[in-house]
């Protein structure tokens, strides 16, 4: 491992571009290409939203919590945490199209968009004590050795 942060902060949705903008700052210094940082960004953007949304219902007094590492292969690690009211099944929450918040009209794409943009995904829930997205990325200057 090259390098490791950690944040946590308060599930208010005002936060989602703060985390958004901080992971990016910190894999910045593995020299992304601009569709990868995108990537990177909607990811941390579509599961802090969910965290907010779905794992705490938009109750602002609960956290939400970022890990990120880089190695020097060039492979990020990013694990996003809540500790909210957990996900009921995952394989039908990873489904296309579904939500359990029909009537905020979301999308559903969540889940898919992350894992259309990441190399890995996990997803670790537990009713009562939140969900867990671990999420891996190869970028493509991954043939250099990164300094």
């Amino acid at each position: 491992m090259r390098n490791e942060m950690h944040v946590e902060f308060s599930s208010v949705s005002q936060n989602e571009s703060f985390a958004r903008v901080t992971v990016a700052a910190f894999v910045a210094q593995l020299d992304p290409t601009m569709e990868e940082l995108t990537e990177i960004k909607t990811v941390v953007s579509e599961a802090v939203t969910n965290a907010i949304i779905h794992g705490y219902n938009n109750d602002p007094n609960h956290k939400v919590s970022i890990t990120c590492k880089v190695y020097d292969d060039g492979e990020i690690e990013l694990t996003i945490r809540d500790y909210g009211i957990g996900i009921d099944d995952v394989d039908e929450a990873r489904q296309p199209l579904y939500t359990s918040k029909p009537e905020l009209e979301r999308s559903g794409m969540g889940f898919t968009i992350i894992e259309n943009f990441m190399d890995s995904v996990e997803v670790i829930s537990k009713q009562g004590e939140g969900t867990t997205v671990h999420m891996r990325k190869q970028l493509t200057k991954s043939k250099t050795v990164y300094n």
